[in-house]
């Protein structure tokens, strides 16, 4: 781990490592509460190896005795982090600065199924472009303008966040950025810009051969490639949200609508290089 430049080596569990350093920054923050902040919380759990601590796992087995050890050490880990989040929030409450302050709650990817993760009732898990691996979960806390369990159906993509916040703080985005505000259905609202949803994967090694494999949302329906050299999938996700039925060789017509649009993703994402191309190319 680092401190800014400076390698370190604490002591502890990483998840409870995080929720103090979070803790001891918000206690920071009371002193200056008429300042605007922005602190980046970023768990590891529930991210394999999974290893929670030992008396949450024992509690677990406690209470569930029958449950598989590998599942138990997940609900630990998770449950482990849930106790973290609970700290920081009751940290902001004391702080005086709960009621304005936004605060989201996300992953980036759906379970691991190998690490006996569960994404049920969504098809397949992370490193899918089926939807149990690309759904997750999605929560902000605004007391201030949210009302508590309040629920929207909109769907968006993490990155929408970025033009959030800047909207919140009173800033504006690049009008040529993808990503849109969320600020319209915070406030009880939707958000009506039509977009697509475009996601591209790449991965070292011979699974993937350099190769990149995408997915795109348009509407109720999502054309994707599991991997570079697998077919192309079609499903409607409204009639169909398991993605059981592959309509690729049936709809032709929204095949080839959502291949054109795939392809103008891809060409746009290929103006930025993803990592720097060798000195060489000879063997």
């Amino acid at each position: 781990m680092r401190c800014n430049a400076e390698v370190i080596e604490p002591k502890g569990h990483a998840t409870d490592l995080f929720s103090d350093w979070a803790v001891e920054y918000l206690r920071g923050r009371a002193k200056v509460k008429d300042q605007p902040f922005f602190l980046y919380l970023a768990y590891n759990a529930p991210h394999f190896p999974i290893e929670p601590p030992v008396e949450w796992l024992t509690r677990v087995k406690q209470r569930a005795p029958q449950m598989d050890d590998r599942r138990a050490k997940n609900v630990a880990l998770v449950e482990h982090l849930d106790h973290g989040v609970e700290r920081v929030l009751a940290a902001l409450k004391d702080s005086g600065l709960e009621e304005n302050t936004v605060v989201v709650f996300t992953a980036d990817n759906g379970g691991s199924l190998p690490h006996a993760q569960n994404n049920d009732p969504w098809r397949g898990g992370k490193q899918d472009h089926y939807d149990g691996g690309l759904r997750v979960p999605f929560m902000v806390r605004w007391p201030a303008q949210i009302k508590a369990r309040s629920r929207s159906d909109y769907a968006g993509l993490t990155f929408d966040l970025f033009p959030t916040f800047l909207e919140l703080a009173g800033a504006k985005p690049a009008a040529d950025l993808d990503a849109i505000s969320l600020v319209p259905a915070l406030k009880g609202g939707t958000v009506t810009t039509p977009r697509d949803f475009y996601f591209v994967r790449r991965e070292g090694g011979e699974a993937y051969g350099g190769k990149s494999c995408e997915a795109i949302i348009r509407g109720d329906w999502k054309l994707m490639q599991n991997n570079p050299f697998s077919p192309r999938e079609l499903y409607n996700l409204k009639s169909d949200p398991q993605e059981r039925t592959n309509l690729a060789a049936t709809n032709k017509k929204m095949l080839n609508e959502l291949s054109a649009a795939l392809r103008q993703h891809i060409q746009h994402g290929g103006a930025t290089p993803w990592q720097k191309p060798p000195l060489s190319c000879s063997p």
